[in-house]
């Protein structure tokens, strides 16, 4: 699955001067498709890749509540694609959706989220994400956000600033550094960052948790690192930071404003178009914050 708006065409978003904030029902489909879609898609290429074949309602329905992660998965995507058809049929596999937004496993949060967001006129989901603004893990924090601006919920707001802003990686375990990335690297989500050596003399792994370009490189090969230090500090690459600039034009605040006018004036290694959305987007947020006086 490809992000639909490869070519920046967010249709009515900030490209168009006369838009305002979208209300409860009244959400603009280029952008809600866009926001929804990029930061998940990179995880999710391979899940529908795998799982292609078409499921039965009774299969979903065992997927869904079994227990196995890549069944899981798998139901999910098929609920999307009857979301996505208009399938009212698929509703019915709603309370299960949202019990798995509160599984263990991320990457079934991250999915769920992702679902959700495909349907902004069910209250039920938009309950759901709501608690995932607050996940440990920021892939769902920000599939969570992206979906919110679907559902035209302003507490979408201070996760999208964050996917303008670098994104520390800490060590959960203290350790000396084998192999290390270094600055400069692109990365997707999953990525090997660094591979150490812990206390007990076992190899440990720490894996990117998003996509991005590797900024600065904490630990370099050989040298030891405390539980909690920071190892790697991620920029956001593009496509995040164009999402991210998307919700902003409708729910951005003054406090977002330094940040989005950083990448109005031009973000080494960001392509032109950004910098465009970016102007746009501070444009929209003064004219909300003059019309709030």
């Amino acid at each position: 699955m490809e992000s639909i708006s490869k070519n920046g065409n967010h249709g009515d978003g900030p490209s168009s001067t006369a838009a305002s904030a979208p209300g409860r029902r009244r959400t603009p489909w280029p952008l809600v498709v866009v926001a929804v879609l990029f930061v998940v898609v990179p995880s999710l290429t391979w899940y529908l890749t795998w799982f292609g074949r078409t499921l039965s309602d009774e299969e979903i329905e065992i997927y869904l509540r079994e227990g196995s992660p890549r069944h899981a998965q798998h139901a999910l995507s098929q609920v999307a694609e009857r979301i996505e058809r208009g399938d009212v049929g698929a509703g019915r596999w709603y309370p299960q959706v949202v019990a798995l937004s509160r599984s263990d496993a991320p990457d079934l949060r991250m999915t769920a989220a992702w679902v959700m967001g495909l349907d902004h006129r069910s209250e039920e989901f938009r309950a759901a994400l709501v608690p995932l603004l607050d996940d440990p893990e920021p892939i769902v924090r920000r599939n969570a956000a992206l979906a919110l601006v679907r559902f035209g919920d302003p507490r979408c707001r201070a996760e999208l600033s964050a996917m303008l802003r670098p994104y520390e990686v800490k060590a959960d375990a203290a350790g000396t550094a084998l192999t290390a990335l270094t600055a400069g690297s692109p990365v997707k989500r999953e990525s090997l960052l660094l591979k150490y050596r812990d206390a007990s003399s076992g190899i440990g792994e720490v894996r990117s948790p998003l996509p991005g370009i590797i900024e600065k490189a904490l630990v370099k090969d050989g040298e030891g690192f405390a539980r909690g230090a920071g190892l790697f500090v991620l920029a956001p690459d593009s496509e995040q930071v164009t999402d991210a600039l998307v919700g902003l034009y409708y729910f951005g605040s003054a406090e977002d404003l330094a940040e989005v006018e950083l990448y109005a004036r031009g973000v080494e290694g960001m392509p032109d178009d950004v910098k465009v959305k970016a102007a746009q987007t501070a444009e929209a947020i003064k004219r909300r914050s003059t019309k709030g006086q």
